[in-house]
């Protein structure tokens, strides 16, 4: 990690502390230590475990990408690229420092950078759709729950919504419309020379290039369904082991009358919601969208807070934990399959 990191690092946890002082100040200390006591650890060792395991099938998805280029890519190694992920993903605004950890993650076993890029665009493409999917779905049977609650919120799932939808339109037209995709990315670069030469022959290069490598590997997709068929089958399966976290720690507190598919459904657009906030981790924002969403769930104001701060911790900050761990792991070299 670079010194940058470092400090993003501890900002960020620093950040968390002072939200968490921030949202005990009206809580009677009692009363929170009362519900902490009296967690079901079971159930919250559940929730870990949902964490975990979304992480592990994203690790199969990179697995099944890999492969068809390498003889073997151990687990562990495959793990390792979520786990830094997630640390990038939580220091960096917009979490932009995911797909960068990612390559870094996949060149330190020795897979070349071109190939690397390709397996995570096609990966992303994957995962924003069933992002996507998922959320429509949400929108349908939550969008009046949160609507009736908070006017604001609802109008920044309507953006989110927008700018994930915007994102997939990009994809399937260079997926689709290679040609018409490049002109119109020169289109949107010209006024960049107006201001700028180098910079816009730079950006024009860098773009072109990922264009050209995504599509490419995108040809290979969309002839192989029974490959896109299973990533999408363990994306979803990841997506909805991580949108189940909040049930199960609701249950560790003693909430067993929330209807499952309500609170999976909040989860998927607070999310969509958190993705809006350019603080890293969408700091704050995340906090007050889900005490607004989940007061409904949760009577009392030390369990709704005590509910916020482990949700924070099972979906955040613990897989930035497991990021600093992988740090530490050095993966092995792999070896290329001999193209016949």
């Amino acid at each position: 990690m670079t010194s940058k990191n470092r400090i993003a690092l501890f900002t960020m946890f620093f950040i968390g502390i002072l939200i968490m002082i921030f949202s005990l100040r009206n809580i009677s200390m009692e009363s929170f230590i009362h519900d902490l006591n009296n967690l079901n650890l079971w159930w919250l060792l559940v929730a870990f475990g949902c964490m975990f395991l979304s992480l592990v099938f994203e690790a199969i998805i990179i697995k099944v990408f890999v492969r068809r280029q390498v003889q073997h890519y151990p687990f562990r190694d495959a793990l390792r690229v979520p786990m830094l992920e997630q640390l990038f993903n939580g220091i960096t605004p917009f979490s932009t420092g995911g797909q960068p950890a990612q390559l870094f993650a996949l060149t330190q076993s020795g897979i070349d950078a071109g190939r690397a890029t390709s397996s995570t665009l096609m990966k992303f493409v994957v995962y924003q759709a069933m992002i996507v999917v998922n959320f429509i779905i949400c929108l349908i049977i939550g969008f009046e729950f949160i609507a009736e609650k908070v006017h604001m919120l609802s109008i920044l799932l309507i953006l989110g919504f927008v700018a994930h939808f915007a994102v997939i339109v990009g994809l399937l037209l260079v997926m689709y419309w290679y040609n018409f995709t490049k002109k119109l990315v020169d289109i949107c670069l010209k006024p960049v020379s107006w201001i700028n030469q180098e910079k816009h022959r730079k950006w024009q290069m860098v773009l072109e290039e990922k264009i050209q490598n995504f599509y490419e590997e995108s040809l290979g997709l969309k002839s192989d369904w029974k490959l896109l068929l299973k990533v999408c089958i363990y994306t979803l399966i990841q997506l909805i082991l991580y949108y189940a976290i909040p049930y199960f720690i609701l249950l560790s507190l003693g909430v067993t009358k929330a209807n499952v598919i309500l609170v999976i459904s909040m989860h998927v657009l607070i999310v969509m919601i958190i993705s809006l906030f350019p603080i890293p981790g969408g700091a704050g924002g995340a906090e007050y969208s889900f005490s607004i969403i989940f007061s409904s769930f949760i009577g009392s104001g030390s369990k709704l807070v005590l509910a916020m701060l482990l949700w924070r911790f099972v979906t955040y900050y613990f897989g930035m934990i497991a990021g600093l761990v992988a740090l530490l792991v050095v993966p092995k070299k792999v070896k290329y399959i001999e193209k016949k």
